[in-house]
């Protein structure tokens, strides 16, 4: 009997220590991590005043004395005892659960915090060092080649991609806004409005204006309604560095299909006032001055359109619209929740025969034309160029980050960026698409300013449509094609101050060219 009342008592001694070291592990988890909280540098700043500071110090040494007696006290228990004493913490665990679930919630949230804060001071770090690093190089005396590409990969962030994305955006809008156009206008006598086609720098992959700043220009070519015909007829009233012409629009006799079943009343062969009394106005009464179609009428004809229909198309409803002010063309701004507006201008063009020669409506910067005038554009040719070396060149090729480097420094030129795009157009046909490589960028670059150099020197930039290397696939009138070549520097030839000019100008392009590569910013 009394070997079982020691065995009693030895077995109550130990159930009494275990529960005092359950106890005394369970103050040191609350110290721990207390003292993790206090002793990290990112919760003391800077910020707080000498008092605070001294009394956190004060609690943090007190903690210290603390959780030194409690190990002092771990270290004389026996292993069985440690052992019974986590077993009895942890049943006392499982009724207290809450505490635990919420000490281990708070600490995993700390550790959280304090990783994002250490993240994010590397991060500033780290910028502060690329900023220095950029800083270093730029101001290096005399950067070598390799340098500049480094410096134009890491400054040079602009993405043929988004340009391509919301291309395609827009014009599935135009086109969604023209397949309403052709329901409601079905049997009138206004022009048929064919397909957009993208034209101009957004729509051709490149764009020498700042992203905000980028128009998506799309061409919608005119057919003649029904009874009606186009002949273009050469504008030789006065002096025009560009060729115009004036769309004379005539009637055409109906009757043959009449007589097929056609409710279209003949213009020519019927009475004034039974066409008026059972037909629609033909063209010359709606959208001519005189015989000619009339470019100013046909804008403010769109545009009132476009404000009238917008709601009629589904997917329109996204957007918020406002049209622009515009007498040659129709100008949208389209705003989508949250995201950046969309320029779009919608131009018409008449084709000339069956080539991709088109007459347009747009004016140019030097020279707004009389309202029945139209401009040839070779905008559509040139479109179909690029579609056609995008496929023919290698992945990640550089010619169009040449055209949007390149063009940016010609601001405060004399030089436009077509004439720079001509020159690149002529270069993709001089030299083999594979060494248009991302690696060959700063030849390239070379190449370009060179061959400018050249033309400006030579007095002479013919025409690219000119060249005898032309894709199969666009089509030229065949008078362009046996013409005298169009020289676009004829007014150096003519102008002695604007060549002497233009040297200085171009003398001081790959210096400017220099200084984009280190110091532009693209976004």
């Amino acid at each position: 009997m009394w070997q079982e009342t020691v065995l009693d008592e030895g077995q109550g001694r130990n159930t009494e220590e275990a529960m005092r070291l359950c106890e005394a592990i369970r103050r040191l988890f609350p110290i721990l991590l207390l003292k993790c909280i206090l002793e990290c540098p990112r919760v003391v700043s800077d910020g707080l005043d000498e008092e605070t500071r001294d009394r956190m110090r004060k609690r943090a040494e007190y903690l210290d004395q603390e959780m030194a007696q409690l190990l002092q006290e771990l270290e004389h228990r026996t292993l069985g005892q440690i052992v019974t004493a986590w077993g009895a913490l942890l049943w006392a665990a499982l009724h207290e659960w809450q505490f635990w679930a919420f000490a281990g919630v708070l600490f995993l949230g700390l550790c959280w915090k304090l990783g994002q804060d250490s993240s994010d001071e590397e991060d500033s770090s780290d910028a502060e060092e690329s900023s220095s690093t950029e800083s270093e190089e730029s101001e290096g005396e005399d950067p070598s080649e390799s340098d500049l590409a480094r410096i134009y990969e890491r400054r040079i962030q602009w993405s043929v991609h988004q340009l391509a994305h919301r291309r395609r955006v827009v014009e599935e809008l135009v086109s969604d806004l023209l397949h309403v156009f052709n329901e409601r206008f079905l049997n009138s006598f206004f022009p048929v409005l064919q397909p957009p086609i993208g034209v101009g720098s957004a729509c051709e992959g490149w764009s020498p204006q700042e992203e905000k700043d980028v128009v998506y220009c799309m061409l919608v070519p005119l057919k003649p309604p029904c009874g009606h015909t186009f002949h273009l007829e050469l504008n030789t009233a006065g002096e025009m560095s560009q060729k115009s012409m004036r769309v004379c629009v005539e009637l055409v006799c109906t009757c043959t299909e009449e007589q097929l079943g056609s409710r279209t009343l003949c213009f020519l062969h019927h009475c004034e006032e039974e066409l008026k009394r059972n037909q629609e106005p033909n063209l010359l009464q709606t959208l001519c001055t005189g015989p000619y179609l009339d470019v100013q009428k046909i804008a403010l004809w769109f545009q009132k359109f476009v404000t009238s229909a917008w709601e009629e198309v589904p997917r329109l409803h996204l957007y918020s619209m406002k049209v622009l002010p515009s007498t040659h063309s129709c100008k949208l701004k389209l705003k989508k929740a949250y995201r950046k507006p969309l320029l779009v201008e919608i131009i018409f063009g008449v084709q000339q025969g069956d080539s991709d020669i088109f007459l347009s409506s747009q004016p140019t910067e030097a020279l707004v034309p009389p309202s029945t005038t139209w401009l040839e554009t070779y905008a559509v040719a040139e479109a179909m160029f690029f579609q056609h070396i995008s496929g023919q060149a290698p992945r990640h090729s550089c010619y169009l980050k040449c055209l949007q480097l390149c063009a940016r420094i010609l601001v405060g030129t004399s030089f436009s960026p077509y004439i720079l795009k001509t020159v690149v157009m002529h270069l993709l046909t001089l030299i083999p698409l594979a060494g248009w490589s991302r690696s060959d960028f700063l030849l390239r670059l070379d190449d370009v300013m060179q061959y400018l150099r050249c033309c400006v020197e030579e007095k002479h930039l013919k025409h690219f449509f000119c060249n005898e290397d032309m894709p199969e696939e666009i089509g030229l009138p065949k008078a362009f094609q046996t013409a005298q070549p169009i020289n676009l520097f004829q007014n150096l030839v003519q102008d002695p101050h604007a060549h002497a000019q233009a040297l200085c100008e171009v003398n001081d392009l790959k210096d400017n060219l220099r200084r984009q590569l280190f110091y532009g910013i693209y976004t």
